[in-house]
Formats: C-alpha cells, structure tokens, sequence
C-alpha cells in the first residue's frame, strides 16, 4: 500500500538514528523527496518502510515553545530544533522545567542586560516571564528568604559556551538587587565585594588554561564561587575555591 504526504507538510525524518526536522518538497510517482532544516535532501520510495521513517512533527515543535518540558515531541531532535529556531530569533534562554538552557549568541543583542531588564526580572517568579539567566539568578536571590537555606546555581557547559560570562551576570544581578535601599556607603562596599571577585577570576585562569579550538583561554578546573549575605540581604563577602578536573 502507498502512502501520500502533502508537499510542504512538517515531519520529522528518522535518519541514522536521529529525528531530523523536515519539510516534503515533493511526492508523487511513487517518490517522495523531504529537505532538512540543515540543507540536506532525502529520496525515498513511496511505502509501508517509508512510513515508519516518517513522524508528524506536533505544533509545539512547529510553533517554538519556551520551556521544553511542554514538548509533545519528546527527543533529542525536537530539543536541538527548538534551541535552534529561538536562537535564530535572538532568543538564547530556553527553560527545561527549572533548568536554564542558554547558547552563546557571539554578538551583542540589544537590551538584553541592561538595567531595566533587571528591573523587569525583580518582579517575577520563574517561568512567569521570557526564560533569562536573571530570572535564575532572582530565584536564587530570593529563596534565601522564603526558604531560609543556602542556595546554589550550578553552571555547566562546554569551552566557549560563556560559562564564566554567566557567572558574571548572576554576579552582576545579585549585586542589584542587594543594594537596593541602601546608603551610599554600603553599596560601595557591595560594589567592591563583587568587582574583587570578577578581578580575581583572571588571576586564577593564568594558572589553569588552555587553548582549545572554541577558545583561546579554556579553564582546566572548575570554581566554586561563594557569596555570604547578611541578615537584610547585602552582600558582606565571598571567597572562591577553585578544584582541578
């Protein structure tokens, strides 16, 4: 028995075990012709054994979600296509349930760290607005005081894939939202806390680096950077420890 697919119709394409985001160009004479999101063209014959290579693609999966955990297309290419469609839309934040997925956009994209951002981020609990590392990092700031515990931000990911510019951020957003209402005076001292843990970070890496072919100065160890609060939520100190991999 044939089976027909309507030119244009979203699939997925099961290729050497992978879920390829697809597109039919054309079927009919017993062929089917299918282009992939990535540039590449399959040809195939028109039967039962093509069927089973070919998944319908659901709407989230056309559409984009925000946070992944609502994928009805549970596979690592609905995953990799989803990343890949926010990040051609400037979107580098996607969320899997509480987890913060980020892909390094190697530009500047406008307004996407400055103060009003924070501002916004001050207001809303996670997943109540866009997926951004300062709504982790607000989390964080946060459950210190409805919870009354330590919290921690684990940051992980590749060479180059802007572990250590995130680290950065969370820094940047903390110390914010700790200074807020507080004289001239102790936001200086905030300020300074946190400038000697960003100065301290390429005095570290001198002693651990390498070159690797996604960046010039890769770190061979991981740290673990621990801020300490007061009791009204200011920033009194930190220390770092780093630990060879």
């Amino acid at each position: 028995m044939d089976y027909y697919f309507a030119e244009g119709t979203l699939v997925w394409l099961r290729e050497n075990e992978q879920h390829l985001p697809s597109t039919v160009s054309s079927c009919g004479g017993g062929v089917i012709n299918f282009i992939t999101n990535y540039g590449q063209v399959y040809t195939y014959k028109l039967n039962a054994l093509t069927r089973e290579k070919v998944l319908a693609m659901h709407p989230s999966s056309i559409e984009g979600v925000e946070d992944m955990a609502t994928l009805t297309d549970l596979h690592e290419g609905a995953i990799m296509h989803n990343v890949h469609m926010r990040y051609n839309q400037d979107n580098i934040y996607t969320y899997i349930g509480s987890i913060l997925v980020s892909v390094n956009p190697y530009k500047p994209i406008s307004g996407l760290y400055d103060k009003a951002t924070m501002e916004q981020y001050s207001n809303y609990h996670l997943g109540e607005a866009a997926p951004h590392i300062f709504a982790i990092a607000n989390e964080c700031y946060r459950c210190l005081w409805k919870r009354n515990d330590n919290q921690c931000v684990l940051i992980s990911g590749e060479s180059g894939a802007g572990k250590t510019e995130s680290t950065k951020l969370i820094l940047k957003y903390i110390s914010a939202m700790s200074q807020h209402s507080l004289d001239p005076t102790a936001k200086e001292n905030i300020s300074n806390v946190e400038q000697a843990i960003l100065e301290s970070s390429p005095i570290m890496e001198a002693f651990g680096n390498a070159k690797t072919i996604y960046n010039n100065n890769s770190s061979r160890f991981g740290k673990f950077i621990q801020l300490n609060f007061c009791q009204k939520g200011n920033i009194q100190g930190g220390k770092i420890i780093d630990c060879i991999l």
